[in-house]
Formats: C-alpha cells, structure tokens, sequence
C-alpha cells in the first residue's frame, strides 16, 4: 500500500481570486513506514502574496523569484503522486488549489490519478468531537514534537502528519499484526492443565462504549475494522 502525505503552501486562500500554489511537499509512506521518496518544490506563483498568508509560512515573493512555474514542474508531481493514496490534513483546501493549477494547464484533476484521498482532519473530527484538530493540536494529543513547527511550512508539515496518522490509525494496525490462525496455533502449543478462568461480563457503559469506539474505527477504516469484519465471519 503506497500512500502521499501531502501539504500546499499558496498566496492567499481563494481560487476564486487567482492564488496560486507556491510550495508542494509529499513524503511517500510504503506499508505504514516511510521512505526517503519525497517531493519538495517551491514555485513562483507570477502574482503577489497575501500579507496574511506569508504571515502564517514565511515565504517571500523575492525568494521565489526564481523558482519554477507548476507548469515546468507538474509532470514530475504527477509521476510522483500517480497511484498512491494521498493523505492530507483539510484535503478540499489543498485538492482545490492543485485542482485550480492542474485546471489551468488544460490537465485533469487530481482524482483522475490519485483516485483515493484520505482527509486526516475529518479523520480527527470523528475521533475527537468537539476538540481542536489543526496539526499542533494533533501533535499534543499523541505527543508528537513540534517545536521544529515554528512556522507552516510543507515539508515540516507533511513529516509531522505523517506521523500523526499514523498514531490516529495505530490501534487498527495493532489489531491485524497478528492474525487468529496465529493465535490458534499458539494456544494449540502450550500444554499442562489450567484453572478455569473467572469470566467477568461487561457493564452495560462499558458495552456502549466499546460499541462507539467501533463505529469511529469503522469510520476511519472506511469499512474495514478488524473487530467488525471478524464478528460478521463468527
């Protein structure tokens, strides 16, 4: 399973008024591990930038000034990213903008070669309703270090939500590293006698609460948790 955790910096927030995409970062994870395939590109966007937005990452028009244009470099994103699933915090804002450059050159849309998107911030909203979930956020709650985060940069950005993703989806890793035959053969292995174990039954709170965890894991999984699938063969 080949996966892009990917992250844009742009001039301003809208399409709509002609802002364009000034940096795109991609680290490539194979099998939940990450690899040393990244994509990393700064472009010159032929516009201003939005005092706001260079706020925010720092970026300076006259350190872009040199940089290609997407044009000149969108053949080698589009062999990078071709296939894999992309995975992106807030994924509409960022589709939108490669959308709108992709648009511009006559090109499909991204979904036409990367047809999988994995949103991690509605992946986040379902695991923590009602909490704040940008990336510092994140990075708190599963005690991730940040502190190389002083501004929003891509690269910075991508490297840390690939390993915030990977800790909101651990426990569903956790559940298929070792499968029931495994177990079975296990157990079919270990000899002498045992005492009877002492069975204690759930509480009704306990019961409800494991029910929701599996519906976020559900959610998340988009239709593959490990417990549900193995409930339903039973």
């Amino acid at each position: 399973m080949r996966q892009i955790i990917l992250d844009t910096e742009t001039t301003g927030l809208e399409t709509s008024l002609g802002h364009r995409i000034i940096e795109i970062a991609a680290v490539e994870m194979v099998n939940r591990r990450l690899t040393s395939n990244h994509f990393h590109q700064y472009l010159n966007p032929g516009r201003e930038i939005d005092p706001g937005a260079q706020q925010v990452h720092g970026i300076s028009l006259e350190f872009l000034q040199d940089k290609p244009l997407f044009k000149d470099v969108v053949q080698d994103f589009i062999a990078y990213v071709a296939g894999g699933e992309l995975v992106i915090h807030n994924a509409p804002f960022d589709v939108g903008f490669l959308n709108y450059e992709l648009g511009l050159l006559g090109m499909q849309p991204i979904r036409h070669y990367c047809p999988v998107i994995t949103d991690t911030l509605k992946m986040a909203k379902a695991l923590r309703p009602g909490q704040k979930n940008n990336l510092d956020a994140l990075c708190k709650n599963y005690q991730i270090d940040n502190s190389k985060r002083t501004l929003h940069g891509a690269l910075v950005d991508t490297e840390l939500l690939a390993e915030v993703y990977l800790a909101m989806t651990r426990g569903q890793e956790s559940l298929m590293m070792e499968s029931v035959p495994a177990q079975a053969k296990r157990i079919a292995h270990t000899q002498g006698a045992r005492l009877p174990l002492r069975v204690l039954p759930a509480a009704a709170e306990e019961l409800q609460a494991h029910q929701q965890y599996l519906e976020e894991l559900e959610k998340v999984s988009r239709g593959n948790c490990v417990w549900k699938l193995a409930s339903q063969d039973a």
